[in-house]
């Protein structure tokens, strides 16, 4: 099953003709999220041709207006083709005033279901048959979230020599023993799935950080992802400002992943400062703690493979 991420925009504060706002859309096979909606979120998504239509879910980390001020336009977009599926909208207090209001002032036109779902405390917000995604407490100037998209233990390697040793033969049967119940062969004998079955494997999980003072439990919340997209907001030396401004460095990103044992780290909301020359000094000072960091630029995307 494919999971990949696409940087729609990877700037902080306001858009630069070369770095749009923030966000990242995730597409999980039939299934696509997308994690904040920033300037410039409808450009990127037409210039990587994806079926924005298709969009599952919206989760907002908060309502600053460079995470936010995309949105309108998404939804007012989704309502020029057929949509039978609704819509849903998570993110901290203010995010159901702020579509509603948006409604409103705007006039829009929206012909499907909005769902919009407030987070109040942190945990298991959204949840299909294999997968889940959580939400947990960040440290910004106001109510922030940050989200991982979970993927729960997949079944084992299938041996079918195994099972053709043990009588058991191809066709339904198998498939049974796959699904993790136990079968009766032909001749009566009793087959367990884990006389045919590998042990299990694990399955991926993605998490997305933006706009927070550096705090441990980040760590906690992100550990073992395979994939964590992380606020690089100012360079090393900066954080006394980071601090008042309640971002972190790309020094204190990294320092997260190192300690969530990350397999990759992706940097993204840059102060608008930076030029791109600039961003691999930044690059650097993050490899120095952490050393699979890398650099995010609008439309970059990633793969997520399985480990096992």
């Amino acid at each position: 099953m494919n999971m990949e991420a696409f940087v729609l925009g990877c700037g902080g504060m306001m858009p630069l003709p070369y770095r749009h706002l923030t966000s990242v859309l995730v597409r999980r096979e039939g299934d696509l999220f997308l994690f904040d909606g920033g300037e410039g979120t409808q450009v990127s998504l037409r210039r990587l041709n994806l079926k924005w239509k298709k969009i599952s879910a919206i989760f907002v980390s908060h309502t600053h207006a460079d995470h936010v001020t995309g949105i309108p336009g998404i939804l007012m977009l989704s309502s020029q083709v057929d949509r039978d599926e609704p819509l849903y909208i998570f993110g901290p207090p203010k995010i159901a005033e702020y579509i509603e209001t948006s409604r409103r002032v705007l006039d829009m036109y929206i012909n499907y279901e909005i769902v919009v779902n407030e987070i109040t405390e942190p945990g298991v917000i959204f949840a299909n048959e294999d997968f889940y995604i959580r939400a947990f407490p960040l440290f910004h100037t106001k109510p922030c979230v940050g989200y991982t998209l979970e993927e729960l233990p997949r079944p084992g390697v299938f041996y079918p020599e195994k099972a053709m040793e043990l009588g058991v033969p191809k066709g339904s049967l198998w498939s049974t023993l796959q699904s993790g119940k136990s079968v009766e062969t032909p001749d009566g004998r009793i087959v367990n799935s884990e006389d045919v079955m590998g042990p299990m494997r694990t399955g991926r999980k993605l998490s997305y950080v933006t706009d927070t003072l550096y705090h441990k439990s980040i760590a906690e919340n992100v550990r073992g992802s395979d994939l964590l997209f992380c606020e690089g907001m100012f360079e090393a030396g900066m954080e006394d400002i980071a601090a008042e401004k309640k971002h972190m460095t790309v020094t204190q990103a990294a320092k997260i992943a190192r300690d969530a044992h990350v397999k990759k780290m992706a940097l993204l909301h840059y102060s608008p400062r930076y030029t791109d020359h600039e961003l691999k000094n930044l690059l650097g000072q993050a490899q120095g703690v952490f050393e699979n960091t890398v650099l995010t630029r609008d439309r970059m995307v990633f793969g997520v493979p399985y480990e096992d």
